[in-house]
């Protein structure tokens, strides 16, 4: 009776037709203005001719369902993009979310109105394979959390840590890269946590930095100016606490720091804002922490760490070098290093002691330090070899000079230049490594860049009209804002128009020249470029979900993969240090064959991501010598990014200048991408290409997606030979 009842309040009292009607339904609804959803009124059931309302049972039935797919074949924010928007057209969709990076594909919808046969199918239409998967998704089984780890010296260090974490219950796989000082693992959260994870690396003697714990939040980090008393600290702490959708709250009050995760369809950065300042009274101001975090500025202070350690070793080291190696040789100077203080004990020996021992115990005090973490751990690192090596050879000379100065006739040689040129020229490698580090690293921050400082949002009142405007940080972007997009700016969040058309240049993205016309219920990708044209976007994903943020992460996890002939260079390496001797190992140490591969690796992937080309890994790589064929799979891979003319036809005999003279006057007043690349090629003909007068058009047209009408210079032939 339930059913019947739900059937009888859908179809209406006035016949099937507009019982139909009012149902809302469409067999091709227009997307994605608004999905259709059912009715959340109560259903009516009709009994003996008497009027009940519906059981629970009946509003059960309209309750939103999830389902998981595996999708394959995506190789690209494009294709996500595609699937989704597919998904989403169907009738009775809530919302979708597709994860190229985990071919994936998360969807929310009403059982009564589609089924999870007709949206793989749908998948399937589009072009991929899909595959129901039956997992259980209010609790997600397997998280995948990264950290980065500092104090990495060689293979060593990342065998050890990765190691401790396989070891660590909960944990199904962890990989550990050297050369970005990054660690990604996969664990159960029910079994262990991210916290228990970082005190798994910690343990081993390295510092560990959570970066992400792979749960759908995001984090933000904003600096509080003010009298941040424990008081306020305290209120701060319970305020966002209450707040729907926060997840944890750290808060730093010596640099004035309060960090959050949160879930992003929940809440989001203004209301943090919001929350602090009002918690105040006035007194607080809540803003975006500066940029000086993340891996760039530890990169950045790493970097200026050794330079500033190198060039103090090189203060000492230099003048031991002289007088060992060059001073000898000078009469006069070779007379005074040669004079005795004590029996045999001598002036240049002396001097080469004081000036070495703070290059041994105080420059070189951090592979102390990565040597007794290594040992205390049972692992002998890239540290434990230079620990050796320049202690054998400083303490031999310590020897030698002790020896001088309690015998009247012993002939010693000291080794002071050894140890402390070991140490400089050591650092000086480390230097170079970080510094490549470095370079590599900023392809992903080019990537980034891609998307604007800020935006314009702009709220509308209940009829539909734009009430205000104002200026935010990118960052503060929620879900569901209206964001404006003006001519020539960057579309600054995932979305759809909700008012406006225009063309938007996607070659970021797709790699098609052609900008992409845009209307209202498109879709648009943070970091494009809005051509023409003023645009109202409501924002749907931000943060980490965004198109740009899935591609840095691609981009990143290539950077983590291990390429085959990498691990077994890592398994030689392990090995390495217990079996040689001291001296083979200061001078074969293996960080360069434990680092090649992955600096190899990583500067494949950073430099091909910047080119707009994005590899899967060190094994595709390592397979890319094999190759002997390739196949584009479509014309926008090869191309610069923007039209342009290429050939001209003319279909009466005319001057091909006189031509461009005519088109360009019309084109040059058009917006139209097409337009812009004829203006420039007509620039060509003439001898004055930046301050050139085209005649004017009169009677002039703009139809949007089709260039130009009307101008009176033109005839029907030209004016067909110009529209898009």
């Amino acid at each position: 009776m339930v059913s019947k009842g739900f059937l009888m309040s859908c179809l209406g009292s006035g016949g099937g037709h507009e019982g139909f009607a009012s149902r809302s339904l469409s067999p091709r609804p227009h997307y994605p203005s608004m999905p259709k959803y059912p009715r959340r009124k109560s259903t009516v059931e009709v009994v003996g001719g008497e009027d009940l309302e519906a059981t629970p049972e009946a509003a059960e039935e309209e309750e939103k369902r999830v389902a998981l797919f595996s999708v394959v074949g995506m190789a690209c924010a494009a294709c996500a993009g595609s699937v989704e928007k597919a998904i989403k057209r169907l009738p009775g969709i809530h919302d979708a979310a597709v994860d190229v990076l985990n071919d994936r594909a998360q969807v929310i919808f009403y059982p009564a109105f589609v089924s999870e046969d007709t949206i793989r199918e749908t998948i399937e239409d589009v072009g991929f394979e899909a595959e129901l998967i039956q997992e259980e998704m209010k609790e997600k089984s397997v998280l995948t959390c990264r950290l980065r780890i500092k104090g990495m010296t060689c293979t060593s260090c990342s065998s050890t840590i990765e190691s401790a974490l396989q070891d660590v219950p909960g944990v199904h796989k962890a990989l550990v890269a050297l050369a970005t000082e990054e660690a990604e693992v996969r664990y159960d959260p029910r079994v262990v946590s991210a916290n228990q994870l970082m005190e798994a690396v910690e343990d081993t003697g390295f510092e560990a930095i959570l970066v992400t714990t792979g749960e759908d939040i995001n984090r933000i980090e904003l600096k509080v100016d003010g009298p941040f008393s424990t008081r306020y600290i305290s209120m701060v702490n319970n305020s966002l606490q209450a707040l729907p959708g926060v997840d944890d709250v750290n808060i730093d009050p010596l640099l004035h720091k309060v960090a959050i995760s949160y879930k992003p369809d929940q809440t989001g950065p203004r209301n943090f804002i919001e929350i602090i300042e009002s918690t105040g009274s006035g007194q607080l101001k809540a803003s975006i922490y500066p940029e000086v975090r993340g891996k760039g500025f530890h990169r950045h202070e790493e970097i200026n760490q050794y330079y500033q350690c190198f060039l103090w070793s090189l203060v000492f080291t230099i003048p031991v070098f002289l007088t060992s190696m060059v001073f000898m040789y000078i009469p006069g100077i070779k007379e005074v290093l040669d004079k005795k203080i004590v029996n045999m004990l001598k002036v240049g020996e002396v001097l080469r002691w004081i000036l070495s021992t703070p290059v041994q115990f105080i420059i070189g005090r951090r592979f102390y330090v990565g040597t007794y973490k290594a040992l205390r751990h049972g692992s002998a690192n890239m540290d434990v070899l230079i620990a050796l090596g320049t202690n054998a050879a400083y303490f031999y000379s310590i020897y030698t000079v002790l020896r001088a100065a309690t015998s009247p006739n012993f002939m010693g040689t000291d080794f002071f230049e050894t140890s402390s040129m070991l140490i400089s020229f050591i650092l000086l490698g480390k230097y170079l490594e970080v510094l490549a580090k470095g370079k590599t690293s900023e392809a992903i921050a080019k990537l980034m860049n891609l998307a604007p400082e800020t935006a314009i949002l702009i709220s509308y009142d209940n009829e539909g009209n734009v009430i205000s405007e104002r200026e935010i940080d990118s960052r503060l972007i929620q879900k569901n804002d209206i964001i404006k997009v003006m001519p020539g700016g960057k579309v600054a969040s995932d979305g759809f128009v909700i008012w406006g058309q225009s063309h938007v240049n996607e070659s970021m993205i797709t790699g098609e020249s052609r900008p992409v016309a845009k209307r209202k219920g498109e879709i648009v990708i943070g970091g494009t470029v809005n051509e023409n044209g003023v645009l109202h976007i409501r924002a749907t994903h931000v943060g980490s979900e965004s198109a740009l943020s899935q591609i840095v992460r691609l981009v990143e996890s290539a950077q983590m993969a291990k390429a085959p002939v990498q691990k077994f260079a890592d398994r030689i390496s392990k090995y390495f240090v217990p079996l040689f001797g001291v001296s083979v190992m200061v001078i074969a140490c293996p960080c360069a064959l434990g680092l090649a591969t992955p600096t190899a690796v990583m500067v494949g992937t950073g430099v091909g991501a910047s080119q707009g080309v994005l590899i899967k890994g060190g094994q595709a790589l390592e397979s890319a010598h094999k190759v002997n064929c390739v196949v584009i799979d479509k014309t926008g891979t090869l191309t610069t990014g923007k039209p342009v003319v290429v050939s001209t036809r003319l279909l009466k005999n005319m001057v091909l200048r006189d031509f461009y003279e005519y088109v360009a006057a019309a084109e040059v007043n058009s917006e139209h991408p097409l337009a812009k690349a004829i203006v420039q090629h007509a620039k060509n003909f003439s001898t004055d290409e930046e301050n050139h007068v085209w005649p004017e058009a009169r009677d002039f047209t703009a139809i949007a997606g089709y260039m130009v009408s009307k101008p009176r210079l033109l005839t029907k032939k030209l004016l067909w030979a110009t529209r898009d």
